[in-house]
């Protein structure tokens, strides 16, 4: 005890040390001090002991004694509650605390303590604080404050100390409180108690200032914020003010703070809601009613009410989901008419369904539970409100007789999920053995859902829990992991590319003779249709399976109606066509069965076409909606199924039109290629195999010997048919390109696309500002009352407007070091609100324009209109010059009095009247212009600066000097002796008071134009690089070009759609630490070097902010704790980093304030001067009360509990972020130990940073239980979110940025919600993406240029004309009302809902939401940088997509959506992956077909009627293959992107700089990945979250790394696509030879050598000496180690091997694998007839004999690998057994060779034709891999899978290591790797070789 005594002696010293640094302004940012910020919880919450002892730290310089009386009281009440100190961390707390006030009572140097006198001491100090701090005036201006509610305190500084005082004194009252108790009644004690009594009687300024609040202080009025003063806020407040006509609350129901009782405190007594939960949604509901009321645009009024209007929105809005579930069960909705119930009963209604949803936790995922619950507590609340006196509700009431909400109504439901979880076994168990969130809301779109009852049955099916291994059935929708879903959700696809296919292969080989027979063969499309579709209902059957027992009873029969119909149909339709072929093929003139046929097919086809236009045109939707008669709803029923959602997903006739026109392109163009260049070229050759006679195949053929050829004829047809099923995809991709182009051109992107374009258009900006960005309240503002409204006042009154949020944009590129000081005053724009007569320019416009204009004033010999004319062909030296004219006669006069200002006057007059009469060549002499500018600069730059003495005297002669040049140098003679003469001027020059003292200036105008005029005419060098950095230049580029896009007009911030913003948040870096800085990786890299060198002007603009030389070293920066903290910021800020996420939104407030201070809302405030701009805004409360109105941000943070308890880095950068920014809110799960049995209760908190930098807690809602059931990221979001508020929520990631130029376009963004976007309003709103990790390396460029195009051009065109855009992740930002009702923004289900965004979208459209893409506002995001990264984020993606192709939203929207749409969702969803994958199944399917051929010999029997090898379906097939599969049309629309936004010329150049870059390498390797990763999820399953990592990845990754990853992804595949082509050279026949195989192979070539070698061309070192040979090392160590429990697969290959297996779990998937593993016997099967050894023989024994052969060889291996653990004899004679067997195998070889046809290519045949089969009995094993344990031979199996990747590795690292052995490659390597870094002139050589030398140690 006295060593951990002693380590708290030290901790406190330090702690003390840290707090006077601190104090004196050294530390980094306000931190929690010392024991007050590290209070227990279990003490924290209780009491106020963390602020007792934080007002003893702001009190210990000013009386220490007091500060001891604070910490032994917060010692006394810490040993109250927990005497034992039983809590966690409550001991070393105490002990911390004693040691504290040991320190003070030391620092008494031995003086005696009166404990006695302790409370007179801190009376006398409480009274001494309270004048000192003036706290009874303040008391007074709040009385005056709350009775006019204006005269608000302006001061942001002074609001600040106000708090810290107010929050001292709270802890000395109730230190004093407690200590009176024992203090003499009739002293001192009678005067605390008195004063203790009028606080609590008439003060609520301490309770006001202190209560926690998050946005608006409704516990309490507050002087220091401005909110509760907007009349909207206090018209929401009374709207839900208790009356007299509600029932009575108890008189012992405790009202929180100090304010009047309202309606949520009559539902938390009645349903027994939690008090944060009500808090929370009584300012929930208070900001959504003052927002709606704001919107109406309704003119103030004294006594502010909510209007009417108002409070129905929010109504309508908030009910809209339980409105649409009460239709659509026809039950009767709580309420008759909206008329007939009054606003209170609305307001009592939105507040239950608030509060319900608020405390729902997880319930929150299924929303009709919500509404559910509604219905039953609405009405229930209805017959409360009927009493006199408030009654608790029954379904609440628990065993103790209080009321709990969260207890008898969501916990019973969560349970049941929790429980359903459990059996999901993390995500590894099929979704059908478990039921998911989707599967309980549904079984509210029942009207059995009311055999739940209500009080609920906890014996009901709903609340059901699984037993044992039964599972509970599904509701409506079971996800079976089958490729079967694919051909079940979009099977009209499916039915209309077969028919056409066979409709188009019947026209060629009918020879295109369309007569009455091929009519009737054509007619076959008959029997097809009604086939597949009677297939469709047969698995409609069998995948309902497991949902039976729950499923509606009208579902089922509908099903088995459909099942029958189509059974009996097909079985009709298939007979009466045989008939009608029998009737052609006979020739009967009799063709009834024909009429019959036709007019069945006829009648169908019509019915269709009907119902297919009542279902999907508005007009004809709307009049079957309303059309009740049962035939009727019964066919249409019949036709499609009736869902809760996907009701109404039609679209106006103009759009569908649109989208229709753009598929009739894209399909007449895919079937004008299909049959042309793939269908018809193949008949002939069909034909000819058909009738080839019989011929000796080379093997034992087993098919095609007695069926014409069968497996030829496949193999013929199989590639062609594989590309026809997926190059439509092509056609898509070509067509929306153009039209995304053409588009986005009419969009006017890209028209500003250069800062050259930017100087030229800048005259343009502040209009085309005015008139999108500025509300009409600002453009009303007179900014000259006397200006005539010509067009020169406009263009000033226009760039008045644009100046302060213009020099913002440009101050904040300044702090984020984008440019440097120069620049930003090059850039700067002036207010243009002055008495000067003309717009003032930035002068990067105007630079050396002024020098240029006297070279020509000097040079000039015509008159002074030409002279103008040439000044006037520059319109910026026109601008300058005027400027300049204008800025010099008003500096001069501010500067001079008397004889000095007549002398100005006198001169500027006769300028003036010089030229008006055009005579100022004469009047002036303009060669002496340079000289007069030198002496007018010599001036300015003492005026510039600060005023001595010493500069007034120098500037007082520089004026005269200029007095001298000017009327002696300038003038013309004749001007030169009428001044001379003038005796005013000349008696106080000769009496020297001319010019003898200047007014230095002091008006902020003149100082600044001063400063102005003198870079103006000293600047030379032209700005038209400025902004050198490119960055910086992209944005100011895309901001001016957004200016003239169309967008909405923008409102007052008043009237604006309020919003928030979202971002998830885990364990990811929040700030680089210092030390994470300096710590370098094994190349010797640190991330501070790195990005000194990627960022140099960046860097040099940093030290330059901060004040440091450019050659200050690392090590001078850590001596400043200021300049460090500097430094980590900085560097975070250039990584994906919470940090950099949070500054970018925290854009959105500062925008706002900005916005709201020049719209003029004040608080009694009639005039804000724009003079006072651009800092005077952050100081306005009212603008920062408008903007918390109106903007939110909450950043939910799951484990930030976590991270605190285990005092993590994370949780203190987190808690710097909150104090940086007051706005910003963190949301976080907390889980506390109750009990002894180890359960935990979890709590949903939400914190702000207090005045004391301290995370103060401001909610904590308890949960039902753990809130992870579901996925991480969507658990997160939910917990959170009923934090956020406003109508509209931006979803953002921890990877991404914003800008305050993009943040000051939000509310037009906003405004979007209310445009016409089609025939509903838009419920997602799309937003532009800005990649801003491309420039890192080539890798990053390429994955930076795909995003770019799919965020751009490729959503462009989802949003329209195709009008299926959905929420592909963020910044997309929500209707937030019509998602919370919804079920959230994001679907939570174990694996199914992997891709969690994306099913935001789903759901929002299958709820009839509307989904738009606007491209004026872009947001930064991050992406990944290195092949490993990207490859593990398209993993995740294409398994999150395998996913969606079983979920019943993708179901659903194939079904429900018309045919047009149905396909533009199919092919920009998982289609995509769908196609991605057929078009490396060609690459199998041509191959396997060749080596067919080859094997069997038809190839050369065939060759000799038809040259197949060459036909003309085959090469477009593989052309078509080859195209897509390195990348060029996923390139084609990022072309055209790039020419759009870039022009052609740099579009041209970016492609072939990629193509060098070897992209197509890139794409090809790509596609693999998708591949797999789409395929083994669909198959196996296995989709999961795969942390990227977003660092920044430079480091060399090691071979051993990139095998694991990538072996059975893509080696494995690439090594089986080689076998294949060997084969097919090898045994394959041509004329060509061998160069006609390789042309017909090249793609395939291609593919080989891009997945086995792209993980280490695109490797940074990957072909450096030294590091291939440490890989080589690292790989063997790995491969050789043995595994075992615990390790990881990184350390054992035999951990990995087992990692890579554990994706096959089913009887299903293993079955699906055995098959798989088949093809691979084909190989020996093939050889051993190609054998010499066999000659003609093609018996089936001989490949009997075959296996014989490889067991032998397999023994002997076995023998060979063996090795006895034991004895030495045993060893030994293994030996000798080794070495004979080997002898005798030899010799038997050698034998073999001589005496037979066995040849050296016959041995590599073997080679080739039993490794496959090695393979193929190894997965096998693999896949039945708990047979072969209980057989024992697993070992044996593991040796053998040893062997392969040993074998599969030394062939990839072969190459790599030969190419390392050449320098030049390594060299070239970092040149291709590094290609864009190289073009600015980056070091990447240095970098990556390390820069050890200058990182002091």
């Amino acid at each position: 005890m006295a060593r951990v005594y002693s380590n708290w002696d030290r901790l406190v010293r330090a702690t003390l040390r840290r707090e006077q640094l601190r104090n004196t302004g050294q530390a980094h940012e306000r931190v929690n001090s010392g024991l007050a910020g590290a209070v227990p919880p279990s003490l924290g919450r209780a009491t106020n002991i963390d602020a007792i002892l934080q007002a003893a730290d702001e009190i210990q310089s000013e009386d220490p004694n007091v500060a001891r009386i604070l910490c032994e009281q917060a010692y006394s009440m810490a040993q109250n509650l927990d005497p034992n100190s039983d809590g966690r961390g409550v001991l070393q707390f105490k002990t911390g605390l004693m040691s504290v006030i040991k320190q003070k009572l030391a620092k008494r140097d031995g003086a005696s303590i009166d404990r006695n006198r302790d409370i007179e001491r801190l009376w006398e100090f409480y009274k001494l604080y309270k004048r000192r701090h003036r706290v009874d005036d303040i008391q007074r201006e709040e009385q005056k404050w709350r009775e006019s509610g204006t005269n608000f305190s302006s001061n942001v500084g002074e609001i600040l100390k106000m708090r810290k005082v107010f929050a001292t004194l709270r802890a000395l009252i109730e230190v004093l409180d407690v200590l009176s108790r024992d203090a003499d009644p009739g002293g001192v004690g009678r005067s605390i108690r008195d004063e203790l009594g009028r606080i609590k009687k008439a003060d609520a300024t301490l309770s006001a200032e202190l209560t926690p609040y998050n946005i608006v202080p409704l516990e309490a009025q507050s002087m220091t914020n401005a909110i509760g003063v907007f009349p909207e806020v206090r018209g929401a407040v009374q709207a839900i003010r208790y009356t007299e006509h509600f029932p009575r609350l108890p008189h012992d129901f405790e009202i929180s703070g100090q304010r009047e009782a309202d309606m949520f405190d009559l539902l938390e007594y009645i349903f027994g809601f939690q008090r944060d939960n009500v808090r929370n949604q009584r300012e929930h509901l208070v900001l959504t009613l003052s927002n709606a009321q704001s919107q109406l645009s309704v003119p103030g009024q004294n006594d502010p009410k909510i209007d009417e209007n108002a409070v129905n929105e929010v109504f309508l809005k908030v009910l809209d989901n339980y409105i649409k579930w009460c239709k659509y069960l026809r039950i009767r909705l709580v309420y008759n008419k909206l008329e007939a119930i009054d606003r209170d009963r609305k307001l009592f209604l939105v507040s239950l369904y608030f509060l319900i949803w608020g405390e729902a936790a997880n319930v929150r995922f299924l929303p009709e539970c919500v509404c559910y619950i509604f219905h039953q507590m609405a009405k229930e609340l209805d017959a409360k409100l009927d009493h006199g006196e408030a009654v608790r509700s029954d379904s609440c009431l628990t065993e103790t007789g209080s009321v709990s909400f969260l207890e008898k109504i969501i916990c019973p439901i969560y349970e049941t999920m929790s429980a359903e979880t459990v059996r999901n076994n993390g995500g590894k168990a099929a979704h059908s053995e478990w039921r998911n969130y989707d599967d309980f809301n549904e079984y509210f779109w029942t009207p059995a859902c009311f055999e739940l009852n209500w009080p609920m049955k906890t014996e009901s099916r709903f609340l059901s829990k699984p037993k044992g291994r039964k599972r509970t059935a599904k509701s409506s929708f079971v996800e079976h992991r089958t490729y079967l879903h694919l051909f079940r959700s979009f099977i009209r696809l499916w039915i209309f590319m077969f028919i056409m296919f066979q409709s188009l292969t019947i026209i060629a080989f009918r020879k295109e003779r369309l007569d009455i027979d091929t009519f009737k063969i054509l007619l076959s499309a008959g029997p097809t249709y009604a086939i597949m579709n009677f297939i469709e209902c047969l698995l409609d059957v069998m995948l309902m399976y497991g949902a039976y027992s729950m499923a509606r009873g009208m579902a089922i029969s509908r099903l088995v109606i459909r099942f029958i119909w189509w059974g009996l149909g097909s079985a009709f339709v298939v007979y009466v066509y045989v008939k009608v072929l029998q009737e052609r093929n006979n020739q009967n003139q009799n063709d009834l069965s024909f009429r019959i046929y036709i007019l069945v097919l006829g009648s169908y086809a019509a019915l269709r076409v009907v119902f297919g236009l009542l279902v999907k045109l508005p007009a004809c939707h709307a009049l079957s909606e309303m059309s009740d008669q049962s035939f009727f709803q019964f066919f249409k029923w019949i036709y499609q199924e009736r869902y809760f959602v996907g009701r109404g997903l039609f679209e106006k006739l103009s759009d569908y039109c649109r989208y229709v026109a753009f598929w009739l392109i894209v399909l007449a163009s895919k079937f004008t290629f299909a049959y042309f260049l793939q269908i018809k070229p193949l008949v002939k050759p069909t034909i000819t195999i058909i009738d080839l006679p019989k011929f000796q195949y080379s093997w034992h053929d087993i098919v095609s010997q007695s069926n014409n050829h069968a497996l030829t004829i496949v193999s013929l047809w199989a590639p062609v048919v594989a590309i026809y099923l997926m190059d439509i995809h092509i056609w898509y991709t070509l067509l929306s390109a153009i039209i995304g182009g053409v588009m986005g051109a009419k969009a006017r992107l890209g028209e500003i696309r250069s800062i050259e374009m930017v100087h030229k258009r800048f005259e343009s900006f502040p209009e085309a500002f005015a008139q999108n960005l500025v509300s009409p309240v600002v453009k009303r503002v007179p900014f000259d009352q006397h200006a005539s409204q010509d067009g020169q006042s406009m263009n000033k009154a226009y760039a008045a407007m644009f100046s302060p949020f213009w020099n913002e944009i440009i101050k904040s590129l300044r702090e984020e070091d984008y440019i440097s000081n120069r620049e930003m005053d090059l850039l700067s724009i002036p207010s243009n609100t002055g008495s000067l007569r003309l717009v003032q320019w930035p002068l990067f416009l105007l630079c050396s324009k002024i020098l240029v204009a006297i070279d020509l004033a000097m040079e000039c010999k015509e008159t002074q209109d030409i002279l103008w004319r040439q000044i006037c062909d520059d319109e910026y030296m026109a601008y300058a010059v005027q400027e300049c004219y204008y800025s010099v006669e008003k500096i001069l006069n501010s500067m001079v009095d008397n004889e000095g200002r007549r002398w100005v006057e006198r001169i500027f007059l006769e300028i003036s009247n010089s030229i008006q009469e055009g005579s100022l060549a004469i009047t002036l002499n303009l060669k002496k212009l340079q000289l007069v500018v030198s002496r007018f600069t010599a001036l300015t730059g003492l005026l510039i600066r600060q005023e001595t003495p010493a500069l007034a005297k120098g500037a007082a002669k520089a004026m005269f000097d200029f007095y001298e040049v000017v009327t002696h140098e300038l003038l013309s003679h004749d001007l030169r002796e009428q001044l001379d003469t003038w005796n005013i001027l000349a008696r106080a020059r000769n009496e020297g008071r001319l010019f003898s003292r200047i007014e230095w200036p002091r008006d902020p105008e003149i100082i600044e134009q001063v400063k102005r005029l003198h870079l103006l005419l000293t600047v030379k060098d032209t700005a038209a690089n400025v902004p050198k950095n490119l960055e910086a230049r992209r944005r100011l580029e895309f901001f001016a070009n957004s200016l003239f896009m169309d967008m909405p007009q923008a409102r007052p911030v008043a009237e604006m759609v309020p919003f928030s913003v979202f971002t998830p948040y885990y364990s990811e870096t929040v700030l680089y630490s210092s030390s994470e800085l300096r710590s370098e990786n094994e190349d010797g890299i640190s991330i501070l070097f790195y990005l000194q060198k990627i960022f140099p002007d960046e860097w040099e603009n940093f030290l330059e902010r901060i004040g440091r030389s450019d050659s200050t070293r690392d090590a001078d920066l850590q001596e400043s704790s200021t300049d460090a903290l500097e430094l980590r910021f900085w560097v975070s800020y250039r990584g994906q980093t919470l940090a950099r996420t949070v500054r970018g939104m925290m854009y959105y407030r500062r925008a706002l304030m900005l916005q709201s201070f020049l719209e003029r809302r004040g608080l009694g405030v009639d005039d804000v001067s724009l003079t006072n701009m651009p800092r005077g805004f952050e100081s306005s409360p009212e603008a920062r009360a408008q903007a918390d109105l109106k903007f939110t941000y909450v950043v939910s943070c799951q484990i930030y509990g976590q991270q605190k308890q285990q005092k993590k880095p994370e949780a203190t950068d987190i808690l710097l972020l909150l104090q940086r920014y007051e706005a910003l809110r963190v949301a976080f799960i907390h889980s506390e130990d109750v009990g002894v049995d180890g359960k935990k209760e979890f709590y949903s908190k939400l914190v702000k940073a207090d005045i004391h930098g301290k995370d103060q807690e401001i909610y904590s809602i308890k949960l039902p239980g753990d809130p992870k059931l579901g996925e991480g990221k969507p658990e997160n979001q939910n917990h959170a979110i009923v934090f956020t508020r406003g109508e509209a929520i931006q979803t953002i990631d921890m990877n991404q940025d914003n800008y305050l130029e993009e943040a000051i376009k939000m509310r037009n963004l906003l405004e979007e919600f209310h445009g016409k976007h089609g025939i509903r309003r838009p419920t997602i709103l799309g937003v532009r993406e800005h990649v801003f990790t491309g420039s890192v390396s080539s890798l990053a460029w390429f994955m930076s240029n795909q995003e770019t195009s799919f965020v751009t051009l490729g959503q462009r065109v989802l949003a329209y004309p195709l009008k299926v855009r959905m929420h592909y992740g963020h910044p997309d930002v929500f209707d937030r009302i019509f998602h919370i009702t919804r079920g959230g923004i994001s679907k939570a289900s174990r694996v199914i809902n992997i891709s969690e965004d994306i099913y935001a979208g789903f759901n929002s459209t299958l709820r009839q939401g509307n989904i738009t893409h606007h491209e004026y506002i872009q947001v930064g995001k991050g992406r990944d940088v290195g092949l490993n990264q990207i490859a593990l984020f398209e993993g995740k993606v294409a398994g999150g997509n395998g996913e969606q192709v079983l979920s019943r939203d993708v179901y659903r929207i194939g079904q429900l959506f018309d045919f047009f749409r149905m396909m533009s969702f199919y092919f920009t969803t998982v289609g995509f992956y769908v196609c991605t994958m057929m078009t490396v199944l060609t690459v199998y399917v041509f191959l396997y077909g060749r080596v067919y051929l080859a094997f069997s010999g038809a190839d050369r029997a065939i060759s000799r009627v038809a040259k197949l090898s060459g036909n003309t379906a085959l090469d477009a097939a593989l052309n078509a293959q080859f195209l897509v599969q390195i990348g060029v049309f996923t390139a084609v629309p990022m072309v055209m992107g790039f020419i759009l936004e870039l022009g052609l010329l740099k579009a041209i150049f970016s492609f072939i700089t990629m193509q060098f870059q070897l992209c197509s390498v890139f794409f090809t390797f790509s596609l693999g990945t998708r591949t797999h990763y789409f395929g083994r999820t669909i198959l196996h399953g296995g989709a999961k979250y795969r942390a990227t990592g977003r660092g920044f990845v430079v480091q060399h990754i090691k071979f051993a790394d990139n095998y694991r990853l990538y072996s059975r992804s893509h080696f494995v595949k690439a090594f089986e696509v080689a076998l294949l082509l060997i084969i097919y050279i090898a045994y394959g026949y041509t004329d060509g030879g061998a160069s006609s195989f390789v042309l017909l192979t090249i793609s395939s070539w291609f593919l080989v050598i891009s997945w086995l070698f792209a993980p280490y061309i695109f490797n940074p070192s990957g072909f450096e000496w030294q590091k291939t040979v440490e890989d080589f090392e690292d790989w063997v160590s790995w491969l050789m180690y043995k595994g075992g429990v615990g390790v990881k697969g990184e350390l054992s290959w035999e951990s990995w091997w087992e990692e890579e297996q554990a994706h096959i779990q089913t009887l299903r998937g293993r079955i699906l694998e055995t098959i798989l593993s088949l093809r691979f016997f084909m190989f020996q099967y093939g050889i051993v007839y190609k054998l010499n050894l066999t000659r003609k023989d093609n018996s089936l024994a001989l490949y009997g004999y075959s296996w014989i052969v490889l067991v032998v060889i397999v023994f002997l291996f076995k023998l060979f690998w063996y090795s006895p653990r034991k004895s030495s004899n045993i060893l030994l004679a293994l030996r000798f057994l080794q070495g004979v067997a080997s002898l005798t195998f030899i010799a038997l070889i050698v034998i073999a060779i001589a005496l037979t046809d066995l040849s050296i290519p016959d041995m590599f045949a073997c080679v080739l034709g039993f490794i496959p089969t090695g393979w193929a009995l190894l997965s096998l094993a693999i896949t039945w891999k708990r047979v072969l344990k209980i057989l024992g031979l697993w070992e044996t199996v593991r040796e053998f899978g040893r062997i392969y990747d040993a074998a599969m590795g030394m062939l990839i690292f072969s190459p790599v290591a030969l190419l390392s052995w050449f320098p030049f490659i390594s060299t070239f390597q970092s040149r291709l790797l590094f290609n864009q870094a190289f073009s600015r002139g980056l070091e990447i050589s240095i970098i990556l070789a390390g820069n050890r030398a200058n990182v002091e140690t």
